[in-house]
């Protein structure tokens, strides 16, 4: 497999936690630890570049969707939140990571050309907003 994003980081890290992370998001809760490679996100500014779970482009964002096991795990985690709706974001996530799942789903909501899966979390849990933040630095690398 030609992996020029170095997907494979993240299969690697997902491998041995994914079920539990599973386990966990349909309970309604979520281990910080797993934020990075469940729901990665966008470098802003270089801040987050020694992160090994950054993603640096929408073209990697993209790639990563496209994946069939990093994709088809996103869109899983995904439609487990949908489930969640009666629930607040920050009662899964806690403040830090609530705001680290917005910058996911806007970095991924972009690379995918505005998946109806990812943007109906905006509507559900971010009052129809995307992540400034991360949507700035898109602007910028783009």
């Amino acid at each position: 497999m030609n992996d020029e994003c170095d997907l494979q980081r993240f299969v690697l890290a997902q491998e041995p936690v994914y079920d539990d992370a599973i386990g966990m998001l349909r309970q309604g809760m979520m281990c910080t630890p797993y934020m990075e490679f469940i729901f990665p996100r966008l470098t802003i500014g270089g801040s987050d570049a020694s992160q090994p779970y950054a993603i640096t482009s929408l073209d990697e964002a993209n790639a990563y969707l496209s994946d069939p096991i990093l994709g088809g795990r996103y869109r899983e985690c995904v439609g487990i939140l949908q489930r969640l709706f009666d629930t607040s974001v920050r009662a899964v996530f806690g403040d830090t990571d609530a705001r680290k799942l917005h910058a996911s789903l806007t970095l991924f909501s972009e690379a995918s050309g505005d998946e109806f899966l990812l943007e109906t979390m905006f509507d559900v849990w971010f009052d129809g907003l995307l992540d400034e933040d991360t949507m700035n630095e898109i602007n910028v690398i783009s």
